[in-house]
C-alpha cells in the first residue's frame, strides 16, 4: 500500500493556504471545468465517481445532490419545492471524540473547500453556501475567512464568478459548540438561530432544510474532494480504493502510537498499514484496541488489524467506519475507565430532547463510576447492557447509539475486565507496571490514583 496524498499534497508548502500558493497547484481548474459544464452533468459525474460522505455513514455525495429537486427555480412548472430556494451547508462543526482531519485541512487548504462549495452550489443551483464551523477554533476561522475574502476578490465567490454568470455567495458562519450540533439537522436548527436539536425526518432536509427549503449538508472532507474528481475525473478517483468504497480519505491517528497525525490514502488500507507508516504502537508496547471512526464507533482489538478500513470491510468486522478516527490504545489502557471517560462526554452532550439518550446516558455514568469507585453492585454488567440496549436505536438521533457502542463493544471484547473491577473493588488496573490485575500493592482507584 502507498499514500496517496492529494488533499494534503501540499500542505507543507510554504503559504498553502493562500490562493496564489492553491492556484499554482492547479487550484480552481475544476471550478473551471464544473462551469462548463450543465448542473445536472456535474451531478452526474460526481455520482459516478462514487464519492462517499467522509463525515460519517458513508452516503454517497452525487445521490445526496441529486435528491434535490433539479427543475430551475424560476421554472412556473415545476413542483413547490424547486421553486424555493436551493441551499448547501458544509459541516464543520468538528467534534466526534478522536476526529482530527477537518480542522487541519482546513488550516492548511481551505481554498479546496471553497472550490468545493461552489462547484457543489453550481450543481445543486444554490445562491447561498454556508460553512458551520465549530467556533472554539478561532485560528481555523480566522484562516478559512481569509481564504474567503480572497475568493471574492479575485472574482471567484460573489456575482458572474469567473465570467460565468454564476452567482454563489459563502457565509462561514461559527457555532457555539455543542456536539449535538454534528447532527445535520441540529446544525441547520442552529444556523437559523435555534437551540441546536435534532429534527423529526421526514421531511427530510432535500426537501425542507434550511429555512425549510432544499438543502444539502456535507462534511468538510467531502466538498474539498470534489475539485479533485472535476480536475481530474472520474477514471482516476476510481484507481483509488475499492469498488464500492473508490478514492482516497484522511485517516486521523492519535493516543498510543509513535507518530500521530494525518494519513492520507486509498480507502481499504488497513491499520497495520498505517501503523507502519506511523512508526507503530510507542515503543514497549502493545496494542489492546482501538475505534475505527471515532469513540461513537464500536471497539476493535489486534485480530481486527488487517481489516480493510473501509465502509463494507469495518462494517463486517461489526463496526464503523464514521470519520476515521482511528485512536490507539495499549495495554496500559484501563477500558473501563476509557469508556467512562467516553460516557461522561456523551452524557454531557445530550440535548435531553428525547428519554434513552437523557436518562439513559445519566444511569450509563453512574454504574461506570461505581465500578471504578468501588466496584460497583452484583449485576451491573447486566443493567449496563440492559439500559445500552434501551438506547440503541430508540433514540432520537444517532448520539444515543453512540454512547451506547462503546459499552456494548467492550463488554463483547473485555468482559473479564470489567468483572475484574466488580470483584476487586474498584480498578484494579496499575499503568505504572503495565499490568491489568494486579494482585498486591494498594488499588490505584482507592488511593487516589486511578481518577
Amino acid at each position: 500500500m502507498t499514500l496517496t496524498p492529494v488533499l494534503s499534497r501540499h500542505w507543507d508548502s510554504p503559504d498553502s493556504w493562500t490562493l496564489d500558493a492553491y492556484r499554482a497547484h492547479g487550484g480552481y481548474d475544476g471550478l473551471r471545468t464544473a462551469l462548463s459544464m450543465d448542473p445536472d452533468d456535474v451531478i452526474a459525474l460526481v455520482k459516478d465517481s462514487g464519492l462517499r460522505g467522509r463525515g460519517g455513514a458513508g452516503f454517497p455525495v452525487g445521490a445526496k445532490w441529486s435528491f434535490i429537486p433539479q427543475s430551475r427555480p424560476d421554472d412556473e412548472t415545476a413542483n413547490p419545492a424547486a421553486q424555493k430556494p436551493h441551499y448547501l451547508v458544509v459541516n464543520a462543526d468538528e467534534s466526534e471524540p478522536g476526529t482530527c482531519k477537518d480542522m487541519p485541512l482546513l488550516t492548511a487548504n481551505p481554498h479546496a473547500l471553497v472550490e468545493g462549495a461552489v462547484i457543489a452550489a453550481y450543481a445543486i443551483r444554490a445562491r447561498h453556501a454556508f460553512v458551520y464551523l465549530r467556533g472554539e477554533v478561532i485560528p481555523v476561522l480566522r484562516r478559512l475567512q481569509a481564504a474567503v475574502d480572497e475568493a471574492y476578490a479575485a472574482g471567484l465567490l460573489g456575482v458572474d464568478i469567473d465570467g460565468s454568470g454564476v452567482d454563489v455567495d459563502l457565509v462561514v458562519h461559527a457555532g457555539a459548540g455543542a456536539y449535538i450540533c454534528g447532527e445535520e439537522t441540529a446544525l441547520l436548527d442552529s444556523l437559523e438561530g435555534r437551540r441546536g436539536q435534532p429534527r423529526l425526518r421526514p421531511p427530510f432536509p432535500a426537501v425542507a432544510g434550511l429555512y425549510a427549503c432544499p438543502t444539502v449538508v456535507n462534511n468538510v472532507e467531502s466538498i474539498s474532494s470534489v475539485p479533485a474528481i472535476l480536475r481530474n475525473g472520474v477514471e482516476w478517483f476510481r484507481t483509488m480504493g475499492s469498488e464500492k468504497s473508490p478514492g482516497f480519505t484522511l485517516y486521523s491517528l492519535s493516543g498510543h502510537v509513535t507518530h500521530p497525525g494525518q494519513y492520507e490514502a486509498p480507502l481499504g488500507t488497513t491499520l497495520r498499514e498505517l501503523l507502519g507508516y506511523a512508526g507503530g504502537v510507542r515503543a514497549g508496547h502493545t496494542l489492546k484496541f482501538w475505534t475505527p471512526g471515532g469513540s461513537s464507533t464500536p471497539m476493535l482489538t489486534a485480530e481486527h488489524l488487517d481489516t480493510p478500513l473501509d465502509y463494507e470491510g469495518v462494517a463486517a468486522a461489526g463496526s464503523m467506519l464514521g470519520t476515521k478516527a482511528l485512536q490507539i490504545f495499549d495495554e496500559t489502557t484501563c477500558v473501563v475507565r476509557a469508556v467512562l471517560r467516553w460516557t461522561e462526554f456523551y452524557a454531557h452532550e445530550s440535548c435531553g430532547k428525547c428519554t434513552p439518550c437523557r436518562e439513559g446516558t445519566y444511569w450509563l455514568v453512574q454504574i461506570l463510576q461505581g465500578l471504578e469507585r468501588d466496584g460497583g453492585s452484583p449485576g451491573d454488567l447486566d443493567r449496563l447492557l440492559s439500559v445500552s440496549e434501551a438506547i440503541l436505536g430508540k433514540s432520537f438521533c444517532a448520539l444515543g447509539d453512540g454512547a451506547a457502542s462503546p459499552i456494548m463493544s467492550s463488554l463483547k471484547h473485555f468482559r473479564d475486565e470489567y468483572v475484574a473491577h466488580h470483584g476487586h473493588g474498584g480498578c484494579p488496573f496499575d499503568p505504572a507496571r503495565s499490568t491489568l490485575f494486579a494482585d498486591d500493592g494498594p488499588l490505584l482507584a482507592t488511593a487516589g490514583g486511578a481518577r
